[in-house]
C-alpha cells in the first residue's frame, strides 16, 4: 500500500492543539457532554475544551472561505441565493468513538453565532438488508464496501451538494435488530451542514461498472476526519462494547444478538474476539485503514478514548 509522507500533515500534540481554540468558550453544558458519550467512549470535558473547540473553530474559518467562494461562483453566474451544505465526513474503524466525534461536532457547530442547521447521517441506513446479505452470501461482510448499497448513499450525497432539494428521506438502520427498518425513515432538511459519519466515507474500491465514470462519496465532501488508535486498542474497544452491549442493547428479545446474553462473560469474550478477527479487523485492514490518509485531519488517539495528537494536511 502506497503511503502519504508523514510531510503531507502538520502535526500537533495536545498541548499544541489545544492552543488553537483561541480562547473560544465552551458552550455545553457538563450535562450535555454526558449525554453525547458513546456506550464505550469515556468523553471528558477536557477532550471537547483541548480537541473539540479547536476542530470547530477550524471548520468554521472552513465554512466561512468556502461561503466567500460561492459568493464569488454566484457572483460570476449571476446567480444569487444558492445554499450549498458544507458535507463533512468522518471515517475509521468500528469501536474507534466516530459517532461520538460527529455528535460532538454536531452540537458545537450548531452553537456558532450564524446559529446554522447541522444534520447528521450515518452510512449504516445505507447498507443492505439483511435479506439482501443473506442472499448474496455477504453477512459475514457486512460493512465491507459490497454489503453497501453505494449507488444510493451516492445519489443521496449528490442531491443534498446540490442544494437544490428541500428535503430527504433516507432509511434507518437498528443496532438493536442488527438490519435496516422497514417502512422507517429519517428526514433531511436542507442542513447547512451534514455530518456524513461512517467506515466507508473515504473509500473508493467499490464494485463499479468501470464503463462508467466513477463517483465516489468523498467526491462530495469539503472536510474529512479520520478517527484513527492502534489496532490492540480497537480490539480491546470492541470485545469491552460487545460485553456492554450485552447487558444492555442486547438483551432486548427482538435484539439480534440476543442468544449471546444468555453465555458466560468468558464466551462472550471469545465470539467477540473471533468478530473482531475474522470481519471487523479483516475489514479495517483491507478497507478502512488504507483510506486515513485521504483525509483532511487525522485524530490519534491512545488509551481511554484519549486523543494524543492531531494530523492536519496542509
Amino acid at each position: 500500500m502506497l503511503h502519504v509522507s508523514s510531510a503531507s500533515f502538520l502535526t500537533f500534540n495536545r498541548k499544541e492543539w489545544a492552543s488553537f481554540r483561541d480562547n473560544m468558550p465552551l458552550i455545553l453544558s457538563r450535562k450535555e457532554i454526558l449525554n453525547l458519550r458513546g456506550i464505550n467512549d469515556n468523553l471528558s470535558i477536557n477532550e471537547v475544551v483541548e480537541i473539540y473547540l479547536p476542530l470547530s473553530r477550524l471548520i468554521n474559518l472552513y465554512i466561512h472561505s468556502n461561503i466567500r467562494r460561492q459568493n464569488v461562483l454566484e457572483q460570476f453566474l449571476n446567480t444569487q441565493n444558492q445554499r450549498i451544505p458544507y458535507v463533512i465526513g468522518i471515517a475509521g474503524s468500528v469501536s474507534v468513538g466516530k459517532s461520538t466525534t460527529a455528535r460532538v461536532l454536531q452540537a458545537l457547530l450548531s452553537r456558532w453565532p450564524e446559529h446554522r442547521v447541522v444534520e447528521l447521517v450515518t452510512t449504516d441506513g445505507f447498507l443492505y438488508s439483511n435479506k439482501i446479505l443473506k442472499k448474496r452470501h455477504l453477512m459475514k461482510k457486512k460493512g465491507f464496501p459490497q454489503s453497501y448499497d453505494i449507488a444510493s448513499l451516492v445519489n443521496f450525497i449528490s442531491k443534498i451538494k446540490s442544494g437544490k432539494v428541500r428535503s430527504m428521506t433516507i432509511p434507518v438502520y437498528s443496532h438493536i435488530k442488527y438490519d435496516i427498518i422497514p417502512h422507517v425513515q429519517q428526514i433531511i432538511y436542507k442542513p447547512d451542514i451534514l455530518i456524513l459519519e461512517g467506515l466507508n466515507v473515504l473509500q473508493t474500491n467499490y464494485d463499479y461498472n468501470y464503463n462508467l465514470p466513477c463517483v465516489f462519496v468523498s467526491d462530495f465532501v469539503d472536510f474529512s476526519i479520520y478517527v484513527d488508535a492502534p489496532e490492540h486498542l480497537l480490539q480491546e474497544w470492541y470485545i469491552d462494547r460487545f460485553l456492554k452491549f450485552c447487558c444492555s442493547t442486547f438483551s432486548h428479545p427482538d435484539s439480534y444478538f440476543y442468544r449471546y446474553t444468555q453465555l458466560s462473560k468468558k464466551k462472550i469474550i471469545s465470539i467477540a474476539s473471533k468478530l473482531w478477527t475474522k470481519i471487523n479487523g479483516l475489514n479495517l485492514q483491507k478497507n478502512i485503514l488504507p483510506t486515513r490518509e485521504r483525509a483532511n485531519l487525522i485524530l490519534n488517539k491512545g488509551i481511554n478514548h484519549t486523543v494524543d495528537n492531531v494530523q492536519l494536511r496542509k
